[in-house]
C-alpha cells in the first residue's frame, strides 16, 4: 500500500482546485500552436475522443508519464503522445475512456488513479478529432506495462523540466496535411532525444500555465 507523502497529497489539491478554476485555454495553447493551424466553426462533424495527463510523484516532484506511439498505428506514428482515444459505447463518459484507454495502452490499475480534473477541448484537424484532457493523479509511480501494439516506449518527464526554458524550441519539421508535406518552423519541448509537439505539446502548455509553480 502506497503512503502519500503530504507534499504530493497537497500538490494534488492544489491541482484540483486550479483545474475547478476558469481555465487559461487557448491562450495558453497557442504558444505551442503548430504555425497555419485553423480551427473549423463547426466542430459537429469532429470525432470524440480523450486523454490522461497522469501525473505521479518522483521524490515528491510532479511527473508527467507521455507515449512514443507504436509505427504500427494508422495515425500520429512515432510521435509523442498522451494514452487515450476515441470513446467506445461501453464507456459511461469522456472521463471512463480516458482511464480505459490508459489501462489498455500502460497496463496501470485505473482503480489506483484519481481524476482531478479537466483541461480545455482541443481539436486535432489531421485526426478530425476534439480531444477532451483529463488530469489524474497515482499516489506513487505506476507499474507501467505497454501494449507494444499501441506503445513503442515511455518518455518520463519532470513538470519542473517543462517549465524550465532550455526545454522550449522551434526547428523545422516537415508536416503532411491534406497529402501536401511543408516544411514548418514548429514550436515543441525538447525531451531528451524526443521533440514534442502539436497536441500534447499544446495540452502540457496549458497544464503548466493552470498549475503554475
Amino acid at each position: 500500500m502506497n503512503t502519500v507523502s503530504p507534499a504530493w497529497h497537497a500538490f494534488c489539491a492544489r491541482t484540483r482546485a486550479a483545474l475547478a478554476a476558469p481555465l487559461p485555454g487557448f491562450a495558453a495553447q497557442r504558444e505551442m500552436m503548430p504555425p497555419g493551424r485553423v480551427v473549423p466553426p463547426d466542430l459537429s462533424g469532429a470525432r470524440i475522443g480523450a486523454v490522461l495527463v497522469l501525473l505521479y510523484p518522483v521524490q515528491d516532484a510532479p511527473t508527467v508519464i507521455l507515449t512514443l506511439r507504436s509505427d504500427q498505428l494508422d495515425r500520429h506514428r512515432g510521435q509523442v503522445s498522451f494514452p487515450g482515444g476515441r470513446r467506445d459505447p461501453t464507456d459511461p463518459d469522456l472521463t471512463a475512456a480516458a482511464l480505459r484507454e490508459t489501462r489498455e495502452e500502460l497496463g496501470v490499475d485505473d482503480g489506483a488513479l484519481t481524476v482531478l480534473g479537466a483541461l480545455t477541448p482541443l481539436y486535432i484537424p489531421p485526426s478530425n478529432y476534439l480531444i477532451h484532457p483529463f488530469v489524474a493523479a497515482a499516489p506513487a509511480r505506476p507499474t507501467f506495462t505497454p501494449n507494444p501494439g499501441e506503445v513503442a516506449g515511455l518518455i518520463e518527464v519532470g513538470l519542473d523540466d517543462l517549465r524550465a526554458p532550455y526545454t522550449r524550441g522551434v526547428a523545422a519539421m516537415p508536416i503532411t496535411r491534406n497529402g501536401t508535406t511543408e516544411i514548418l518552423q514548429m514550436p515543441h519541448f525538447v525531451v531528451g532525444p524526443h521533440r514534442v509537439w502539436g497536441a500534447t505539446a499544446m495540452v502540457l502548455c496549458e497544464l503548466l500555465a493552470t498549475i503554475g509553480a
